[in-house]
């Protein structure tokens, strides 16, 4: 089982969970963030002061998925966002070791259907 964790922007949002659902994915977590990457927030015409961050606002996407499923939900992500430009968001995937649900005590895979 894997993690996927991905940023994106607000506006996003919407596609990206549709073409998520669209891709198989029964269920998610969203998480309001705001951040900034590799050009620290910055924008065109805005120069921030010296040690000063501009945080953008960002949505986070958080899947549990089957090994199988990751390459399909990664492409739905990928294929949804809108711009393609600078500042769309990342896609982070990191392995699970456990899954469980609380309420009956599935196990692995059990657990996340």
């Amino acid at each position: 089982m894997k993690k996927i964790e991905c940023y994106v922007q607000p506006f996003d949002f919407e596609e990206v969970a549709s073409s998520l659902v669209a891709a198989g994915v029964t269920g998610m977590s969203v998480i309001e963030a705001r951040g900034f990457g590799v050009q620290r927030g910055m924008q065109r015409g805005v120069e921030p002061r010296k040690g000063e961050f501009l945080f953008h606002p960002k949505t986070k996407i958080e899947i549990v998925a089957t090994d199988e499923e990751v390459d399909r939900v990664i492409e739905a992500i990928k294929t949804s966002i809108k711009t393609k430009q600078i500042g769309e968001g990342k896609i982070f995937v990191t392995q699970i070791e456990e899954a469980v649900r609380a309420r009956t005590g599935e196990q692995g895979e059990a657990a996340i259907r």
